[in-house]
């Protein structure tokens, strides 16, 4: 109400446009069975806009997902028309804007850097969520209501995310020839290996993905990896004697995986210079400032999993690539600026639904799960994005399990493999002074070649 009554004064004509573009969007929804709240929108300058809705999915408390477009306009509240669109699933500890449209939620990077906002600028009409537990705010304690959330919940809510682009769209004029594209990053992209598996037993006619773009993230290790699957099976055991308790709620750095990642980004931000009080379990003596431990937690993020006697995805893993001193330590970034990645720590959002995490080390450990029996069903052509210094290479092989012929893999890397643990990180990807140019350029050019 307070966005229209500033619009109304501004320009009445436009309160009309704004106004009727949003009961023809709501009332498509309501006929499509999708129960949405009304539409925000926020001008992020460049002729581009960022709506936002929240969708209902379910009847508790927080079964609810957020579904964001940002696209470019012809004019405020009237999108413009586009062949090509992408529709972006988040991983871990950080939803759609902090991960895909990080310059809207931080002072540290220049307007015109974020995944999302480069490919609207290029008129790709750009789709995400978030997932159901980005909305649980940090006071709730009781995480009951995670008990059924699930690999499959998050595929069937980006279906849902999905269907509500797809009743937009066609409002718009989009249509015809146009080409949805799904990408994961991360958990993500296991997320979306999970709908994908479900939509092939789909008729053609009732499928909406065009394409698939897996960023940085296994389903399954190959045969060379044999010690990367053990790793994952004992993480499995693990995890799931802690769900056997009655876990619902956690990640890899355990309960409220997130508060720890956040005080880390704040503590490096506001006393750079001061000696963390967070060091302990994490990094030997001597005790490392506040700056130094979010280095290292980027930069080794192995690091974080030592007090739970957790090994990491693969060797060397890491969220953002570093220069290390002569212990072998990271002591600055390499490819992302430190106040950025720092403003990027204190995003993370508290808390996560705990089956996802188990399921997917079940996964990975070659365990049998019910989300992937018809990966080889899959045929829309792929395009694989790896971080040498993430998953990297690892993420290949997942690849070769679907029936996709057209299947392209890019490895971002600036060292050998033998370096790996000095190289382009998972979070790079998106956060990196160059990102642009050897990341999301590529997939661009990929988006339009098909």
């Amino acid at each position: 109400m307070l966005a229209l009554f500033v619009v109304l004064r501004a320009n009445p004509g436009d309160a009309h446009e704004e106004t009727s573009q949003v009961e023809r969007w709501t009332r498509s929804l309501v006929s499509a069975g999708l129960t949405a709240s009304s539409v925000k929108r926020e001008a992020l300058g460049g002729g581009l806009a960022h709506y936002t809705w929240k969708v209902r999915v379910g009847t508790g408390k927080y079964d609810v997902i957020g579904v964001h477009r940002v696209v470019r306009e012809a004019r405020p509240w009237i999108p413009a028309r586009s062949s090509r669109a992408v529709f972006l699933v988040h991983g871990d500890l950080w939803g759609f804007a902090p991960a895909f449209l990080t310059n809207t939620c931080v002072s540290t990077m220049p307007e015109d850097r974020s995944l999302a906002a480069f490919l609207a600028s290029q008129d790709v009409d750009v789709w995400g969520l978030d997932l159901r537990w980005v909305g649980v705010p940090e006071e709730e304690m009781d995480f009951e209501f995670m008990a059924a959330w699930s690999i499959q919940t998050h595929a069937k809510d980006v279906g849902t995310g999905l269907a509500l682009a797809d009743v937009v769209r066609r409002l718009s004029g989009n249509g015809g020839n146009d080409r949805m594209f799904l990408m994961g990053w991360s958990r993500g992209a296991t997320i979306g290996y999970a709908y994908l598996d479900a939509e092939s037993q789909r008729p053609r006619a009732l499928r909406r993905v065009d394409g698939f773009v897996p960023m940085d993230m296994p389903v399954r290790f190959g045969p060379d990896a044999a010690q990367q699957q053990e790793w994952a099976c004992a993480r499995y055991e693990l995890l799931n004697a802690d769900r056997t308790m009655g876990r619902k709620e956690g990640g890899l750095l355990g309960p409220a995986p997130g508060i720890p990642v956040r005080q880390l980004g704040l503590a490096a931000a506001k006393d750079p210079n001061g000696l963390s009080l967070l060091a302990p379990g994490f990094v030997e003596q001597p005790k490392p400032t506040n700056r130094q431990l979010a280095v290292i937690a980027a930069g080794d993020t192995a690091t974080l999993l030592r007090p739970f006697k957790l090994q990491p995805i693969v060797p060397g893993y890491h969220l953002a690539g570093s220069v290390p001193d002569a212990s072998g330590l990271p002591v600055k970034t390499a490819f992302t600026p430190e106040p950025t990645l720092f403003d990027y720590l204190q995003l993370a959002v508290p808390y996560q639904s705990f089956n996802e995490v188990v399921e997917t080390e079940a996964q990975l450990c070659g365990l049998d799960v019910p989300f992937d029996d018809h990966l080889q069903d899959v045929k829309v052509p792929v395009l694989y994005v790896g971080a040498a210094g993430g998953v990297g290479r690892y993420g290949e092989y997942s690849t070769r399990l679907l029936g996709s012929t057209d299947v392209t893999r890019l490895i971002v890397r600036s060292r050998p493999e033998g370096e790996r643990a000095q190289d382009f990180g998972h979070a790079d990807l998106f956060l990196a002074r160059d990102a642009r140019v050897r990341v999301w350029q590529p997939i661009l050019q990929w988006l339009r070649a098909h």
